[in-house]
């Protein structure tokens, strides 16, 4: 089991843009996966997207088949390996709701986010994925997709006044050591 650090806002390395994957069902993609699945759990993520641990790779994972400590009252979201993606919104709905990440740690913000997508890409044997979700699901992908273009959650954030400390935004929601 491999355990990656995981890169805080700050480091140059989370604002570059990522690579499309081109070799599918290698030795050295399915280590990455599993020990990036290995990482997220450490930590309760909800996602992990390549760039957070250093690699400049289009490869995010999200998913978990037990609920999240970090978001207990979500649905659950399927266990996804997804490279190369393509987010397609579905109508220019959106929803705004609080969002963490493990680059951010200790903050909250609302982000607003499309209700609504398409996403395509492939899973790490080069099969190819293509699912419309909503809710949860949907913001969890575009938070993830969003780490493969250099953007943070914070730089989504509208309206400044709704970012901050979680132990201040949610006194007695007692903040994990990574959010």
């Amino acid at each position: 089991m491999i355990i990656y650090e995981i890169l805080k806002m700050g480091d140059e390395r989370l604002l570059r843009m990522a690579q499309p994957v081109t070799e599918f069902d290698t030795d050295e993609l399915h280590l990455l996966v599993s020990s990036m699945f290995d990482t997220m759990r450490s930590v309760d993520g909800a996602g992990l997207a390549a760039p957070q641990i250093g690699v400049d790779l289009q490869l995010v994972i999200f998913g978990t088949d037990a609920p999240n400590p970090r978001y207990p009252d979500a649905p659950l979201v399927p266990r996804t390996v997804l490279l190369n993606p393509v987010i397609t919104p579905l109508g220019a709905d959106e929803e705004s709701a609080w969002e963490g990440c493990l680059s951010v740690p200790g903050l909250r913000g609302l982000v607003p986010r499309f209700s609504r997508i398409r996403y395509t890409g492939f899973d790490q044997y080069g099969d190819p994925i293509d699912r419309t979700v909503d809710g949860f699901h949907a913001r969890v992908v575009q938070h993830e997709c969003d780490h493969l273009i250099g953007k943070l959650y914070p730089m989504r954030i509208r309206d400044l006044t709704q970012f901050g400390f979680t132990e201040v935004l949610f006194p007695g929601q007692e903040a994990l050591a990574d959010d």
